[in-house]
C-alpha cells in the first residue's frame, strides 16, 4: 500500500496528470470553440427535453439514448457522490471541491469528445450488437492496436479496482454502521444480486440503470436540497471557503500552504473523476450502445451526464458536509461524515445515505462489469467472459471486507492508469472530433442517416456536397 500511495502521489497523480487530465480538457474546449457552453441551450434540448418523448423503434443490437445515459450514469452516480465527495473534503479541505468543479467542466468537453468518437468507431460484434469505446478509437482512429489493448486491460483493472470494490465497501460500511450488518454478509447479498442482472447483458443491465438511477436520484437530491433550504443562510459562507480554501491551502491534511494547495488540487481531480469518469473512456462504452442519428448528438449526452453528475449532485452533497461541519473529525470515515450531515437535519437521515450507497453501488457495479465485459471480449473473445466473471463477482466480497484506505488508493491507481491511453487517443483525434462537431452543430435540429463509423459519415458528407468521396 505505500508503494500504491507513492505511485498515486508522485506519478499517477501527481503533476504530469493533473496537466494532462486539466490540458486536454482545455485544449479540446479551444478546438471545439467552447461549443458544448456556447450552445448548451442546444445540449439541453437534446438531452432534457427528449426525456419524457416515447422512443421510436429502435434498432436491433442497441439501446435508447436515455438507456445508454443511464447505464453511463450508473457507472458514475454513486459512492463518489457520497461517500469520495466527503472523503475528498476530509483530507483535502473544501478546497479540493473548487479543483473537482474545474474538472467537472473541462470534464465535460472531455466526455462529449470521447461520447462522439466511441459512436463514430463502434462497430457490430457477433451477437449482432453495437460495440464501441475507447479501444475501437484508439485501434481504428489513431492505427495503434497494442495501445487498445492495454486501454482494455486497464479497464478490466479499473472495473474492479474502481467500479467494485470501492462499491462494495461503501454499501458494506453503510450497511454496518446504519443496521449492523455484518460487512461479509453484505458483500455476499451484494455478488449474488450483481450475478442476477450481469448474465442478462446490455439489455437487463439497460433495463436497470433506467429506473434506478432517476429514482434514487430523485430522492437522494431532493432530501439534501431541503437540508440546504433548511440551512440557506449558511450557503454563501461555505461557498466562500470552498474557493478561499482553494488557493490558500488550508486544508485538513496542514503543513505549509503550497503542500496543501496541490493535495487539495490533486484529490478533488482525482475524486471528480471518480465521480463523473470523464477522461477515463469508460462511459463511452455503454454511450456506444445508443440508437442515435448522429454521434455528436449522444455527445450532448456525455456532457450533461458530467453537468448533472458533478456540478450538481457533487456540489450539493459538499455544501450538507461543510455547513454541517462533520469534515473536521478526523476519526470518522466518509460514510459516516455524509450520514451525520444528513441525520443532522432529518430525523433517520443516515438511512436515506445507507439506501442511497446501496442502490447507486449496486447501479455502478452493474455498469462497470459491462465496461469490462466489453473490454475483456476486445481481447481475447466471449469465450473467456466468463471466467472474467467469476473473478469480478468474487472480489465484491473482498471489497465488502477490506478496509477504506486500501481501496480508494487502488481505486485511484487503477483509475489514473487507465485514462492515460484514453487521454493520448482524444488528443490525437482532435481532426475527427471537430468535424463531427461542426457538422452536428450547424444543424442540430436536422435528423440525419444513421452513422456507425467515422469512414462512413465522411463519405456521406462528402457526396452531399458534390465532393470527391476519396
Amino acid at each position: 500500500m505505500e508503494i500504491v500511495k507513492w505511485l498515486n502521489d508522485t506519478i499517477i497523480w501527481g503533476l504530469p496528470m493533473l496537466v494532462l487530465m486539466l490540458g486536454t480538457g482545455l485544449y479540446l474546449t479551444v478546438k471545439t470553440r467552447a461549443v458544448i457552453f456556447t450552445r448548451f441551450g442546444t445540449v439541453l434540448a437534446n438531452t432534457l427535453k427528449t426525456v419524457f418523448r416515447r422512443p421510436q423503434e429502435i434498432e436491433a443490437g442497441t439501446i435508447t439514448p436515455f438507456q445508454a445515459v443511464c447505464t453511463a450514469l450508473a457507472g458514475t452516480v454513486g459512492t463518489g457522490n457520497i461517500v469520495g465527495v466527503a472523503v475528498a473534503i476530509s483530507v483535502g479541505g473544501p478546497g479540493a471541491i473548487f479543483w473537482m468543479w474545474t474538472s467537472a467542466i473541462l470534464g465535460m468537453v472531455t466526455k462529449y469528445a470521447e461520447t462522439t468518437l466511441a459512436l463514430a468507431y463502434r462497430e457490430k460484434n457477433a451477437k449482432g450488437e453495437y460495440v464501441g469505446g475507447p479501444m475501437y478509437y484508439i485501434s481504428k482512429g489513431l492505427g495503434f492496436p497494442k495501445l487498445a489493448y492495454l486501454f482494455c486491460i486497464f479497464t478490466a483493472f479499473t472495473s474492479i479496482g474502481g467500479g467494485n470494490i470501492v462499491q462494495a465497501n461503501a454499501v458494506a460500511g453503510s450497511l454496518r454502521d446504519a443496521a449492523l450488518i455484518p460487512t461479509w454478509v453484505s458483500g455476499l447479498l451484494l455478488a449474488l444480486f450483481v450475478a442476477l442482472v450481469v448474465v442478462g447483458g446490455i439489455k437487463r443491465i439497460a433495463s436497470v440503470a433506467e429506473k434506478l438511477i432517476p429514482f434514487m436520484s430523485l430522492i437522494y437530491t431532493g432530501s439534501a436540497i431541503f437540508i440546504l433550504i433548511v440551512q440557506a443562510r449558511q450557503i454563501p459562507s461555505a461557498l466562500a471557503m470552498i474557493v478561499a480554501d482553494a488557493f490558500t491551502g488550508t486544508a485538513a491534511v496542514g503543513g505549509f500552504a503550497g503542500a496543501s494547495l496541490m493535495y487539495a488540487a490533486r484529490i478533488g481531480v482525482a475524486r471528480g473523476v471518480f465521480t463523473n469518469e470523464a477522461g477515463l473512456g469508460s462511459a463511452p462504452i455503454a454511450h456506444s450502445t445508443a440508437d442515435t442519428d448522429h454521434p455528436a448528438r449522444q455527445g450532448c449526452w456525455g456532457a450533461f451526464e458530467v453537468f448533472f453528475d458533478t456540478i450538481i449532485m457533487c456540489t450539493i452533497t459538499a455544501l450538507v458536509i461543510i455547513i454541517s461541519g462533520t469534515w473536521k473529525d478526523a476519526s470518522i470515515d466518509g460514510t459516516e461524515m455524509s450520514n451525520r450531515a444528513f441525520s443532522a437535519v432529518i430525523p433517520g437521515g443516515e438511512f436515506i445515505i445507507s439506501i442511497g450507497i446501496v442502490l447507486f453501488a449496486f447501479a455502478t457495479i452493474i455498469a462497470w462489469y459491462y465496461y469490462s465485459e466489453k473490454a475483456i471480449e476486445y481481447i481475447a473473445g466471449q469465450n473467456t467472459i466468463l471466467v472474467y466473471r467469476i473473478l469480478f463477482i468474487g472480489s465484491i466480497v473482498y471489497g465488502a471486507t477490506a478496509t477504506v484506505d486500501v481501496v480508494w488508493e487502488i481505486s485511484d491507481l487503477s483509475n489514473g492508469l487507465m485514462a492515460i491511453p484514453n487521454l493520448i487517443a482524444l488528443i490525437g483525434l482532435v481532426g475527427p472530433i471537430v468535424a463531427l462537431t461542426d457538422d452536428f452543430f450547424a444543424d442540430p435540429g436536422t435528423i440525419r442517416p444513421k452513422h456507425h463509423s467515422y469512414a462512413s459519415f465522411l463519405q456521406i458528407k462528402n457526396s452531399s456536397t458534390g465532393k470527391n468521396k476519396e
